[in-house]
């Protein structure tokens, strides 16, 4: 069946190539241009249509799988084994659905290049500039989250309290810049191999160190005091800012339509995040259940600071790579946004000419610059960063594709036939968990502020103290 086109009729929309009218949609946009316009716009295409599935799980893996997967131990010991062993599969699942939702909008309405576009269909123009703003802002503040980690990681590894932690964090800084270089994901994702690896042996490294640790104790491993269910005395927010700790580990839906966007066959995406999806769940649940069942209720987060200074700094120097990799990536997904929202028309998007690389660096060095100082400025930025997540993440993975499938995806009443009553079900139920989402989690972050003056636990802005990061 041939659909309308999505963009049709919107000003506001970023427009569609084919060979047909790319140089005369090109030349009156853009007086800068000339003849040659038109095929330099087919060669950017081309260029920014080599991402295959299985590189598209790597970029997937690289933004979704970073050293917060280290803090789902501390989550579980909140939660107590069950609870956490069902959230984290079962939110797990519920991610592959939503993604799988995503990339259906993404293969009906092909125009689709970010996650704004696609909210632009059922929310307007409003929609539009309010999702891109989200989206934009978010990316950002994760580029900042990754330079504190990169900071703190340091610290542990190099590091005696010696020097300014200021140091540090510009070092951190400097690396994302240098990494979010590559303009486009297939580039990207040779970079996600190393993430990969990084990752499975920092993991790996501390479930194997807490493991003996609990063999070798007094008592053995039947002495560690984990449980299979909550303390008694744990609160409401105490319990659902660690399952935000769980849901927002999954939150790889709010790039996908960008990666997508280059893809050289977009309907392989199914692979992708089935991958990446069991890939998560199996990490996750394990990571959560073995280093919890080894260390008990002092299990610390993120998880390799219960392995043992010598084993910790260790696991802090191979864990870098992801640090850095999974950090950057976000801060090349916002620059492809900005570039292809300012340059709609232009070659400059595709990154070419040594114009278009100077845009393209002086873009990453900005928000690479913005992301950092509103990380240094903001003495309480990693719960603002779950304030942040609360807000968005709720949308991106949870009750933005529920709206996309009644709104979009759904074909016929919701009433009609066993397939749309479920799914409609599936759908409203998703709906709801995002809007508790919204909800609870921004309560708990804001009340994990609270707390953090309360007990003195706020560091200073722009401080040089490294023991406040620590």
């Amino acid at each position: 069946m041939s659909l309308p086109h999505p963009f049709a009729q919107d000003p506001a929309a970023p427009p569609v190539y084919d060979k047909e009218d790319a140089s005369s949609a090109s030349k009156k946009s853009d007086p800068e241009l000339n003849l040659d316009t038109a095929p330099t716009i087919h060669e950017g295409q081309e260029k920014y249509r080599r991402l295959g599935w299985k590189r598209l799980t790597v970029c997937l893996i690289v933004e979704a799988i970073a050293l917060g997967s280290l803090s789902v131990p501390s989550a579980f010991a909140t939660l107590g084994m069950v609870a956490g062993v069902i959230l984290t599969v079962g939110l797990g699942l519920i991610a592959i659905y939503t993604s799988y939702v995503v990339g259906q909008v993404k293969l009906r309405y092909p125009a689709i290049e970010h996650y704004s576009d696609a909210v632009r269909l059922i929310w307007g123009r409003f929609g539009y500039e309010l999702t891109g703003a989200m989206f934009a802002i978010f990316l950002v503040l994760l580029v900042g989250s990754h330079a504190l980690t990169g900071t703190i990681a340091f610290i542990n590894i190099v590091d005696e309290y010696n020097v300014c932690a200021l140091v540090w964090s510009i070092i951190s800084a400097i690396i994302l810049l240098i990494l979010a270089l590559p303009p486009t994901f297939a580039e990207f994702a040779i970079l996600g191999y190393i993430d990969f690896a990084s990752i499975i042996i920092a993991i790996g490294v501390t479930i194997i160190s807490t493991g003996i640790q609990a063999h070798n104790a007094p008592g053995g491993l039947s002495a560690v005091n984990w449980s299979a269910w909550p303390a008694p005395d744990t609160t409401f927010y105490q319990a659902f800012l660690s399952t935000t700790n769980i849901i927002f580990a999954y939150s790889f839906a709010i790039c996908q339509f960008s990666f997508m966007t280059e893809m050289h066959t977009p309907k392989d995406y199914v692979k992708s995040i089935w991958a990446l999806g069991l890939i998560e769940i199996f990490i996750y649940t394990m990571t959560g259940a073995l280093i919890y069942a080894f260390v008990g209720q002092d299990v610390k987060s993120p998880a390799l600071l219960s392995a043992g200074s010598t084993v910790s700094r260790i696991a802090f120097g191979i864990a870098l790579p992801v640090i850095f990799i999974s950090g950057s990536i976000n801060g090349t997904v916002v620059g492809r946004y900005i570039m292809d929202r300012v340059f709609a028309t232009s070659p400059h998007r595709y990154i070419k000419s040594l114009k278009s690389w100077g845009i393209w660096i002086s873009l990453l060095t900005v928000l690479t610059t913005m992301a950092w100082i509103i990380a240094e400025a903001i003495p309480f930025f990693n719960a603002l960063l779950g304030i942040m997540s609360a807000l968005f993440i709720s949308g991106f993975t949870f009750y933005f594709p529920a709206l996309f499938w009644f709104q979009l995806i759904k074909e016929g009443k919701w009433y009609e036939g066993w397939k749309n009553i479920s799914l409609s079900i599936l759908n409203a139920i998703v709906f709801v968990i995002g809007i508790a989402v919204l909800g609870c989690g921004t309560y708990a972050s804001v009340q994990d502020i609270l707390n953090q003056y309360d007990s003195n636990s706020v560091r200073g802005a722009f401080t040089c103290n490294a023991r406040s990061y620590a």
